[in-house]
């Protein structure tokens, strides 16, 4: 019998040595940590995170304490991608206010020190989890996790951001509209193909943004694998990977979490064919009528609108990977693989688009 394909919680967590390409000059490196970090002291080792496929991230460990660097990849970048400078902002901020995240030390926009920008942040001990269905748990504890995403992406989106300094962090407004064309160019940046089903999306969407111009912070990726959650408690220890955050409709937000109730349960997040009701996890409605009480929504609009700009975007976001993979740019060996799924999610996309009134 064939082995099994190793899980997506097995590719994924943990660290490896540093990949060749993204190897940095350890001896600069610590010698700006010594001078930036408050209460540093070496000898340093480092290692890179084996998840992760836009920004290279490493764990940088110590007698003391281990730490995360995120830096920005080396090599030829798409416009506004990779923006570093603007997750250590936004966990910087998000830190005075009890928000789970990261411990932000420093930013370095000095490239002479290891190539890239790059930033320092704790490192925040707990579990990261990929799979969905969270094997081995009991039902309990499965859904007061799924409860405690919803409330901590609720609290987020309850953050008042311009009183924690945000205020320009983003464009109040109009986001969807501003959204859909940003990926639309990344998509024509990093095209290798001509998919009609974006041809589709790209002329349907932009002509039917719903009026809804609620601003927020909204995180750009919310998912299961982007927290560390507590070691042993039902609850989120940490918000990770702000790379996509800024000022925003919060609905794009949560009807990104909500995908995972249409995805099927291949050992990622995706939990569409799975028996929710034995397995303890919250059906969509409930989810729904969660967040609606927490954010002081009395429900939300029809959907399907919704879903088609969140698999279009996903496409846009893949197909941006496909492109670095083209330009010998992308910071893992997964990346090859999402090839594979960009027109997949774009004719996923376009069905949702047809219930939303596309003919």
């Amino acid at each position: 019998m064939a082995d099994a394909a190793p899980s997506a919680q097995d590719t994924f967590s943990g660290t490896k040595p540093v990949d060749e390409r993204y190897r940095l000059d350890e001896g600069r490196l610590e010698a700006w940590l010594k001078a930036n970090v408050a209460d540093y002291r070496g000898p340093l080792e480092v290692r890179q995170f084996k998840g992760g496929q836009s920004n290279p991230t490493y764990q940088l460990v110590t007698p003391d304490r281990k730490y995360v660097l995120r830096r920005k990849p080396p090599g030829v970048l798409l416009p506004s991608a990779h923006a570093v400078d603007r997750e250590f902002k936004v966990i910087s901020a998000l830190g005075t206010t009890g928000f789970p995240v990261a411990h932000a030390y420093a930013l370095c926009t000095d490239d002479s020190v290891i190539g890239t920008m790059f930033y320092v942040m704790s490192m925040v001990e707990g579990r990261i989890l990929w799979d969905g269905s969270l094997p081995g748990m009991a039902p309990e504890e499965r859904r007061a996790i799924y409860r405690a995403e919803i409330k901590t992406l609720a609290d987020l989106h309850n953050t008042d951001y311009a009183a924690i300094g945000l205020a320009d962090f983003g464009k109040p407004g109009n986001y969807f509209a501003r959204q859909i064309n940003r990926w639309t160019k990344q998509y024509r940046a990093s095209e290798t193909m001509v998919i009609p089903a974006m041809e589709q999306l790209m002329e349907f969407l932009p002509a039917t943004v719903p009026d809804d111009e609620t601003t927020s912070i909204v995180h750009g990726d919310y998912r299961l694998d982007n927290m560390s959650l507590h070691p042993t408690e039902p609850k989120v220890a940490a918000v990770l990977d702000w790379e996509l955050s800024t000022l925003g409709n919060p609905l794009a937000d949560f009807t990104y979490f909500l995908m995972n109730w249409f995805a099927k349960g291949d050992g990622r997040s995706g939990i569409a064919d799975l028996d929710l009701k034995a397995l303890g996890i919250p059906t969509l409605d409930e989810a729904v009528e969660q967040y609606c009480e927490l954010t002081g929504r009395s429900g939300l609009p029809a959907l399907d609108w919704y879903f088609a700009y969140n698999q279009f975007r996903l496409a846009g976001i893949l197909q941006g990977i496909v492109g670095r993979v083209r330009d010998g740019t992308a910071s893992s060996t997964q990346a090859v693989a999402n090839a594979e799924r960009v027109v997949p999610l774009a004719e996923s996309a376009l069905a949702f688009a047809k219930k939303a009134g596309l003919s």
